[in-house]
């Protein structure tokens, strides 16, 4: 059944939703946080409307553990910084509540509308989403909301699930699709199509045609974005377990060079098919680390994308004469410069991987105390890993990786000894204080 919207003036017709009561879905709410249930009564006795929205309910349906929630609500911010102590209003592009509870945050946001409406504050600039405060009611939202799996909403009120765009049978068929015309709403937020590679590998889902498609063809649109923004992207694709899928998908789709435009020239270059093997061996050594719940960092990922560029700067450096130790010093200030104009890497990971880097360097010495004073080097264990990868990937090497692996065996006291970097003769004789007469 369609209605038309005469509030707002808009003339867009809007549809009634689909209601799955209780019965009907596994939704429990012993599955949802107890924070996130305080807010949705708090906001339900109120008198407001509340319910859990997006991510959360989709993947309470597919039977994962959502990472976190979110709920939505007919409540301004305002309104709701007035019922919660506990909260923060956030954003000026979004107006979001963020309420805490200890270590989690419950992610308040107020139903959205359309940009055009006239008493709204939205603003459009050749198509992309400016600013976004423009409030309506739940229609107007699940049709603002990116894709039909995120917009599904569960209802305190009823434990019912609310499906005004198909979302739940797309569920149950695995597809990902974009809510309305897929060029229109990826030219509002160009980011929508590193969401559209993320969660189609996340989920194990495929692409619906008309959301696939245009992927092909507004690559270039992400040259635009920030770099702070690119750089929460960039963790969200290859720092949760699915990197290898996610950077297979980005290649395919002509998104990747514009995330890391050296490393994608670096691969376009490479006849022989080394960085391939080495990207590939690193995101599949992140996956498996996450998967084992072991410490993964951004640094290592950094270290290794840029590596190919670094190389091959730094032998340009050394063709003029540089050490080798400063031609990569020298190539390290320049790969970085130039990628953080893309993605803003902060300073802490790039730190850490220059350190990587030039313990590239420092690995192939290997007479006296010099390797036993790099056992000490708190970046040694992922120098050493990196150099591994890098011999699985087919760099020439010779012995260094094995003699590094049987030197570590022999000397595994001094690596597990917390105390290792004091019993090893790495420390600077101290300075004698000089005597006045």
């Amino acid at each position: 059944m369609l209605n038309t919207d005469s509030k707002n003036k808009v003339s867009r017709l809007k549809f009634e939703p689909k209601i799955i009561p209780r019965s009907e879905h596994n939704i429990s709410r012993s599955d949802i946080s107890e924070n996130a249930l305080k807010v949705l009564y708090r906001l339900k006795t109120a008198g407001y409307k509340a319910y859990l929205v997006g991510g959360g309910v989709r993947d309470l349906l597919l039977n994962l553990k959502p990472k976190d929630f979110d709920v939505v609500t007919d409540a301004r911010p305002e309104q709701i910084r007035e019922l919660f102590r506990n909260c923060r209003l956030i954003g000026r592009r979004f107006r979001l509540a963020h309420i805490r509870y200890g270590n989690e945050i419950i992610e308040v946001s107020t139903f959205r509308a359309a940009h055009h409406v006239a008493n709204g504050e939205g603003h459009i600039e050749d198509g992309r989403i400016i600013r976004d405060n423009v409030y309506g009611d739940i229609d107007d939202d699940a049709w603002r909301r990116d894709f039909t799996v995120n917009a599904l909403f569960y209802n305190i009120e009823d434990f019912s699930i609310i499906d005004y765009v198909g979302g739940l049978n797309d569920i149950k068929t695995r597809q990902l699709r974009l809510i309305g015309n897929a060029e229109e709403r990826y030219r509002e937020d160009p980011v929508r199509m590193l969401r559209a590679v993320r969660f189609a590998a996340k989920l194990g889902f495929t692409l619906h045609p008309l959301t696939e498609q245009p992927l092909f063809e507004l690559d270039n649109l992400l040259q635009d974005i920030p770099s702070a923004r690119l750089f929460e992207e960039f963790m969200k694709l290859f720092m949760t377990g699915m990197a290898l899928e996610i950077y297979h998908q980005l290649c395919r789709y002509g998104l990747f060079e514009h995330l890391f435009p050296e490393t994608a020239h670096a691969l376009a270059q490479d006849n022989e098919g080394y960085t391939h093997r080495l990207l590939d061996g690193v995101f599949a050594n992140t996956d498996a680390r996450i998967a084992e719940g072991k410490p993964v960092t951004p640094a290592f990922l950094i270290a290794a994308l840029l590596w190919p560029s670094l190389v091959r700067l730094g032998e340009d450096y050394k063709s003029n004469g540089l050490a080798e130790m400063d031609a990569i010093q020298q190539a390290s200030d320049a790969v970085i410069s130039k990628q953080v104009s893309t993605i803003a890497l902060p300073r802490r990971f790039t730190q850490v991987s220059r350190e990587i880097w030039a313990l590239q360097i420092r690995l192939k010495h290997r007479r006296g105390n010099r390797p036993l004073r790099l056992l000490s080097h708190p970046r040694f264990r992922a120098a050493y890993d990196f150099m591994l990868l890098r011999k699985q990937a087919g760099e020439e090497l010779g012995d260094l990786a094995e003699w590094w692996t049987d030197f570590m065996e022999q000397n595994s006291h001094l690596l597990a000894d917390p105390a290792a970097p004091t019993s090893i003769k790495t420390r600077r004789p101290r300075k004698r204080k000089r005597r006045f007469n």
